[in-house]
């Protein structure tokens, strides 16, 4: 036998094949994980995840550590997904109100509002009174009126919920807000209306339902009611 005989190596092409089954894996088990957090929320087990994937979880398991690695990729692609929509909302319509309404048809379509991580949306747990509430935009300095861009988080969004598990989402936060600042400023937005209310909406506004064509005839449904909920003449 040569001394070059190299028969106990794997092959460049199997290499290869390898690389290409574990990109495949890779996307196979993101997409799933969308999917079931879309679904179920980020407290579906990785076992879901895998079963949705199609393969084992020990597959899961070593391409993320544990689930909140998994639950950390996931956010932020959704989060950058989200901020891009905003922004070309923002720099493509003229008219505030059309701008903030492709942002959230956009986002509800899409479905990466159901997979904002919680404390992003400054949803407080309780109001005074014992009902939940999403609190309002900080007021300016002087005390006058809310702030624009990316301090209109709300209470609950500031440096704690612009930074979930590594997620950064100060640029989500500044361009929404840009978008409810424009909107407000032209009359066609509720003056009450919270950057916090308007990532509630997009969160709350896509129904997840196992036959798709119903799901997007509810969710379209629902958006329009929402919407119609935001505009000044809902007021009182």
């Amino acid at each position: 036998m040569s001394g070059s005989d190299t028969s106990g190596e794997l092959p460049t092409n199997g290499r290869s094949a390898l690389r290409v089954d574990a990109q495949r894996n890779l996307e196979h088990v993101l997409r799933a994980a969308r999917e079931v957090f879309g679904e179920l929320g980020y407290g579906a087990p990785m076992e879901d995840v895998a079963r949705r994937a199609r393969v084992g979880v020990g597959t899961v398991y070593r391409r993320f550590p544990s689930k909140e690695v998994l639950v950390k990729r996931i956010a932020e692609a959704e989060t950058a997904r989200l901020t891009e929509q905003a922004r070309a909302a923002l720099q493509q319509e003229d008219e505030p109100w059309a701008a903030l309404a492709r942002f959230l048809r956009a986002s509800v379509d899409s479905g990466a509002g159901r997979l904002l991580p919680p404390q992003v949306l400054g949803v407080t747990a309780q109001a005074p009174e014992g009902e939940p509430r999403v609190p309002q935009q900080r007021p300016s300095p002087d005390g006058t009126a809310p702030q624009a861009g990316g301090a209109v988080a709300g209470e609950g969004a500031g440096a704690e919920g612009a930074s979930v598990g590594g997620t950064d989402a100060a640029a989500l936060l500044d361009v929404v807000g840009q978008l409810v600042a424009r909107a407000r400023d032209a009359g066609s937005l509720r003056a009450d209306v919270s950057v916090s209310d308007v990532l509630l909406v997009i969160a709350t506004a896509a129904p997840s339902l196992p036959d798709p064509e119903q799901q997007a005839v509810a969710s379209a449904r629902l958006l329009d009611i929402l919407l119609d909920g935001l505009r000044p003449h809902a007021e009182g």
